[in-house]
């Protein structure tokens, strides 16, 4: 299984990074988890690029992991692709429908299948086994693992938007790679998302080999070591700060 981070950045994005997007890849099988604004130009410079990306998991609806769903579309309609899946929690219809009926001359053009899912299901998207679990924000979501084949052992884990807590922590046990909101530095106090601190004490027993640090605002920017120093005060595991069009290998 490969990650590719398309957009590690925030509601407020900087000109280094898109807002979030990641693109999970195994063989000739690739899912799309989260498009929020510049991801598309991001996935266009990939190897896959975005025609042969059929299917999008949201872990939530804030605009910043939803923005270029529409641009996904048109894009692969000019393409000549004839369909697109859209897999988020509830009110993922509802928004599809609320786009479609602004921008109605897309509606029909592809085949859209929209499906939505809840908190501890476990489902098969491209191929790949995809476990839900749900998150801690201003709005509700869901954090995911994956595993390369649907009867298969997750290997990776992507929290979406979340306050770090113990059971999410143990949602990603036995997964060698997990890739984890980190929005801000100590000195900002914030609800829905988790300082640098926060995230290291949420991990601080878990057997995660790696934990790569995104969903970075402007106020991380200078301060990477700072983070990564903040959360190995208490994980043990290697610490990355993730950046757009980073590639990771998991075996």
């Amino acid at each position: 299984m490969e990650v590719t981070f398309l957009g590690t950045g925030s509601a407020m994005p900087t000109g280094d990074r898109a807002q979030t997007g990641l693109l999970v890849t195994h063989d000739d099988r690739r899912l799309l988890v989260d498009c929020g604004s510049g991801v598309l130009h991001r996935l266009a410079a990939t190897e896959a690029g975005y025609e042969a990306v059929h299917t999008v998991l949201l872990t939530h609806l804030h605009l910043d992991h939803v923005s270029d769903l529409l641009p996904l579309l048109k894009a692969r309609w000019l393409a000549g692709e004839d369909h697109l899946e859209v897999v988020g929690p509830l009110g993922t219809k509802e928004l599809l429908d609320d786009l479609l009926s602004v921008h109605d001359y897309l509606d029909g053009r592809v085949d859209l299948r929209v499906r939505e899912i809840v908190a501890d299901e476990h489902v098969t998207l491209s191929g790949f086994g995809v476990e839900s679990r749900e998150t801690r924000h201003s709005m509700d979501g869901l954090a995911y693992r994956f595993a390369a084949d649907p009867e298969g052992d997750a290997e990776f884990v992507f929290s979406g938007d979340t306050e770090a807590f113990e059971g999410l922590a143990r949602f990603a046990e036995d997964c060698r790679v997990v890739a984890h909101d980190c929005s801000f530095p100590d000195s900002v106090d914030v609800d829905g998302h988790p300082t640098a601190s926060q995230l290291g004490e949420a991990f601080a027993d878990s057997s995660v080999d790696h934990l790569y640090l995104t969903h970075l605002y402007p106020h991380t920017d200078g301060k990477h070591e700072q983070l990564c120093a903040s959360v190995a005060d208490r994980f043990d595991g290697e610490i990355h700060v993730a950046r757009d069009g980073l590639r990771i290998e998991i075996s």
